[in-house]
């Protein structure tokens, strides 16, 4: 077996900070198990647990302590001896005290990146002439988040927030075109998926990966897709086009719209169900539609020695699982879990648009 390399994985190292502080040493002590979700379509999340019991003077502890008080500040720092990374920063939300029948009582302590401040009062409102970018820009700005936003290029007449939280808003405008929105800190970043270029991470099976399973289906994968619409200021209709070829292909000899044409010829799908007033927002979003079909190809799931560097949003490449199913995958979620008496584990799930 190849040595992990960079990594003593027989050191797990995990340091918290609350309000910019350490994690007190006596709630060290009783700490049983950390854990960090991120997802591209979902704010990221934190828990963890502690036991909160002072068998001494038994009486439950933790619980009533200002050190957890909702919408303190949340550091999390993991990895191995000398070599720790920046993991996640958030906000306490909720605590969830636990009284088993003969056990310890535990407190879990759970919050959220400041995607959750998004995700609070419905609104109604209009954007006119801008472009997607520029409506994530404005919105960064009403949070007071640091925008980090790829350029849409298309210019909008008339968009519509509709009883809609920002949160449901401008995931549903980044959606549509093939784009993502995540918030690191106190930035939002909205751009593009990168289903290409250089990979961020490499896992090798039986050296870094421990666990892997994956699901291709051809089902829903379609060769072109169009979107129609109608322009009411020329009263003409609108029709974009988009097929095999425009997928950004992850490597492999054949995508999945590709590989659905060849075995089943004919496979069109058509979208109405939704306004366009101009070409070449048909354009983006046939593209964009057709993009996010093609990176359902490929399913996948499974589990790594703790890597602080495997986030979502990112391409990792694999490595050991045949011709097919090696290569590029994007990670849509990972969880890094943490128990002091286990180790450190990541598990992820990925896709890929072809083989």
């Amino acid at each position: 077996m190849a040595d992990r390399q960079g990594f003593d994985t027989l050191i797990p190292d995990l340091r918290l900070r609350i309000n910019g502080q350490a994690f007190p040493l006596d709630a060290r002590a009783d700490l049983v198990s950390v854990s960090v979700l991120e997802d591209v379509n979902a704010a990221g999340m934190f828990t963890f647990t502690l036991l909160c019991w002072d068998g001494v003077e038994m009486r439950v502890k933790w619980i009533d302590d200002d050190l957890f008080k909702e919408g303190n500040s949340v550091e999390i720092d993991i990895g191995y001896r000398d070599k720790v990374e920046a993991l996640f920063k958030g906000e306490i939300t909720g605590l969830e005290p636990d009284f088993p029948n003969e056990l310890p009582p535990t407190l879990t302590v759970r919050g959220y990146d400041r995607r959750h401040r998004l995700m609070g009062r419905r609104k109604t409102r209009t954007f006119l002439n801008m472009r997607d970018s520029d409506i994530a820009d404005q919105i960064a700005a009403d949070w007071s988040l640091r925008p980090d936003i790829g350029d849409t290029r298309v210019t909008l007449d008339y968009v519509l927030q509709h009883n809609q939280t920002d949160f449901e808003f401008l995931q549903e405008r980044a959606q549509r075109i093939g784009y993502e929105m995540v918030v690191t800190d106190t930035i939002l970043r909205f751009r593009q998926r990168p289903n290409e270029g250089s990979t961020a991470v490499t896992l090798r099976r039986e050296i870094e990966l421990l666990d892997f399973n994956a699901r291709l289906t051809t089902i829903g994968q379609i060769e072109e897709v169009f979107v129609q619409g109608w322009n009411p200021k020329n009263k003409e209709e609108v029709v974009a086009r988009a097929g095999t070829g425009d997928e950004q292909q992850m490597g492999g000899s054949a995508s999945g719209p590709a590989t659905a044409r060849r075995a089943f010829s004919g496979t069109k799908g058509t979208t109405v169900d939704m306004p366009i007033l101009s070409q070449t927002e048909a354009d983006q979003l046939a593209k964009g539609w057709f993009g996010e079909m093609a990176l359902r190809y490929v399913e996948g799931h499974g589990v790594c020695i703790g890597r602080p560097d495997l986030r979502a949003g990112i391409l990792v490449k694999i490595e050991g699982l045949g011709r097919r199913f090696s290569g590029s995958y994007y990670v849509t979620s990972t969880e890094h879990s943490y128990r002091p008496n286990v180790g450190y584990r990541t598990t992820f799930t990925v896709r890929r648009n072809a083989t």
